[in-house]
């Protein structure tokens, strides 16, 4: 069984610890340890317990359990004063409180199965087939960059958005029909972007030229050399740069909930004012227990999700980035202005946007559509920026896609 939470996965099977998808060198008896906790996480573990688990009910003092626990918080970057991970229960225990997924077993750069929607004839493998593998590559600045492919076909490119994290995107219920209705026709190349998933979290550029570094270093690590090249949300910025840039290699573009302008280049005072309030509200309150701030992003994101998808995005959004980092990259984001590249564009391409978007406003889809030549595009009827599976805009929305890149 495989745990994973933030930038951790712990392999019970293969006794390994991975941060950032790297080996890391742990105790073996505070690994025991981690692994106790996590598998009891439901409850509060008393000393008694673990010297029966870990230590196979030899004597052991107070003092040597105690260092156990700060070793082990200590390999996840944590402390007795902040207690992310294991929390201490004064009197009776010690219980892991970090928010965490469950996946099959396999070592983290192993490929892990995915539901498959049943029945097309013209979809590619079913569930045992459609796996992803990740990788790593090094973009220009030395930054590393985790990216993943899963699925056969032409291949499809997808540039990163704010909030992404190459393990738990692929198990999430918010993202993981996207990906199956993608890889079950495409090769599909997706990638965490810096300070994000997977990717080096130790990062302090994240300006715009430096994310379409990290696209085109992607890209070349995967050998691809024409793709298509989709964007959604504030992927749709990096997606367009890269194909002004690199017309012979793109051959459609499609782009879903984007904008040529970001929220602090829209002459919409009061706009920005909301949005800077947010950023600051990210800084202090992003990583708490307290869902609060992280929900106010799942109501403007997603508000007529299902809850189950709700809970996810909120606890997708604290694993996939530190607050620093998701504060940085939102307001990054925030100065984009690329309406000078829309004319250079010269795939075909598909614009579509919702209708009543709280992400990014319509007249944002409308704008990009009428700055490119050629490009179609195509309303969907839904309040959701990010589509869940039980919206009918997204079956709507997949079937634009797949008939557009089978053209």
């Amino acid at each position: 069984m495989r745990y994973v939470f933030d930038t951790f996965v712990i392999d019970a099977a293969a006794r390994e610890l991975r941060a950032s998808g790297m080996p890391v060198r742990v105790e073996p008896k505070v690994l025991d340890l981690l692994i106790q906790l996590i598998e009891r996480r439901d409850r509060v573990v008393s000393k008694d317990d673990l010297v029966e688990a870990v230590w196979q009910g030899r004597c052991v003092s107070d003092a040597a359990i105690s260092s156990a626990v700060s070793a082990a918080r200590r390999v996840l970057g944590d402390d007795g004063h902040g207690q992310r991970y294991v929390r201490t229960m004064h009197g009776r225990g010690f219980r892991f409180v970090g928010p965490l997924v469950e996946l099959g077993s396999g070592a983290a750069e192993e490929s892990h199965h995915v539901d498959q929607p049943g029945g097309d004839r013209g979809r590619a493998p079913a569930r045992e087939a459609l796996r992803q593998e990740i990788r790593y590559c090094h973009s220009l600045d030395g930054t590393r960059i985790a990216y993943a492919r899963a699925g056969a076909g032409p291949p499809l490119v997808k540039a990163a958005n704010w909030l992404h994290h190459l393990e738990f995107d692929w198990e999430s219920p918010v993202w993981r029909h996207i990906f199956e209705e993608l890889a079950s026709r495409h090769q599909l190349l997706r990638y965490d972007g810096r300070g994000m998933g997977l990717s080096a979290w130790d990062v302090s550029d994240f300006g715009l030229e430096r994310q379409i570094e990290d696209l085109e270093t992607v890209v070349d690590a995967a050998g691809l050399d024409r793709f298509a090249l989709l964007g959604l949300s504030q992927g749709c910025a990096k997606a367009l740069v890269y194909a002004a840039r690199h017309p012979e290699r793109v051959t459609r573009l499609v782009l879903l909930g984007g904008y040529a302008r970001g929220w602090n280049r829209r002459g919409d005072p009061a706009g920005a004012v909301l949005r800077r309030a947010a950023i600051e509200m990210i800084r202090v309150g992003w990583g708490r227990d307290n869902p609060a701030v992280r929900q106010m992003f799942t109501s403007l994101y997603m508000p007529d999700a299902p809850a189950d998808s709700q809970r996810w995005f909120s606890d997708l959004q604290r694993k996939t980035a530190s607050p620093q980092n998701a504060a940085a990259v939102l307001e990054a984001h925030g100065g984009v202005d690329i309406r000078d590249v829309l004319p250079l564009v010269k795939a075909p391409t598909l614009v579509i946007h919702s209708r009543h978007d709280g992400g990014v406003p319509f007249e944002q889809g409308q704008e990009l559509a009428a700055g490119i030549p050629g490009a179609r595009f195509a309303v969907l009827d839904t309040t959701n920026h990010i589509l869940p599976a039980t919206d009918p805009a997204w079956h709507r929305c997949a079937r634009l896609i797949r008939e557009f890149l089978a053209e």
